[in-house]
């Protein structure tokens, strides 16, 4: 699916509103999630999953336990403030597990990342997704939407795909903001 507005810029968007009367065309942007009625995703999260607001344990990468926490609902890949924990050199949230209940925290060189897997892909590039074999095809990502688009590859991989980037990314990657370009 494509969506009419997909070339134009906001501003472009707000124009085209106005000139049609609509409402919207001033609207202030939201900065949140806007569906949550109470402005606290916490609760919808914690009734759709209420595993993820169970307190359990805040581990280093080797497993040992050296914090806890009120649910994993709190944290986010990538974070550093609000661990709750002192430590003699920074710790980011590497990992999520929510089976377990469990934050993992590592350095900040934890963070970096070349591959990730895709699942559920939309794919509307040109050509089918299913033609891409062999060494994949190049294309330029955005990981997360202050960064600038950077070389990849896509790939077949595990049943799925991969997209490998070139030069790696540190920091965290938000899952659903990437954006092949």
């Amino acid at each position: 699916m494509r969506f009419p507005l997909g070339d134009m810029t906001k501003p472009e968007v707000r124009e085209l509103a106005r000139r049609f009367g609509l409402e919207i065309a001033d609207k202030q942007d939201s900065q949140d999630i806007c569906f949550v009625p109470t402005g606290r995703y916490t609760d919808i999260i914690g009734r759709l999953k209420p595993n993820a607001i169970a307190p359990g344990d805040i581990v280093d990468l080797d497993g040992r336990v050296i914090g806890q926490h009120q649910g994993i609902v709190h944290f986010t890949v990538g974070q550093r403030r609000g661990l709750g924990i002192a430590a003699g050199a920074p710790l980011y949230v590497v990992r999520l597990d929510a089976a377990n209940r469990r934050v993992v925290v590592g350095p900040r060189e934890a963070l970096r990342m070349d591959r990730i897997l895709l699942r559920d892909v939309n794919w509307i590039g040109d050509g089918a997704l299913e033609s891409v074999v062999g060494d994949g095809i190049e294309l330029f990502v955005r990981v997360r939407s202050t960064r600038a688009p950077q070389p990849a590859l896509l790939r077949v991989a595990d049943g799925g795909y991969e997209i490998e980037l070139i030069a790696g990314e540190e920091g965290r990657v938000a899952r659903a903001g990437l954006r092949v370009l």
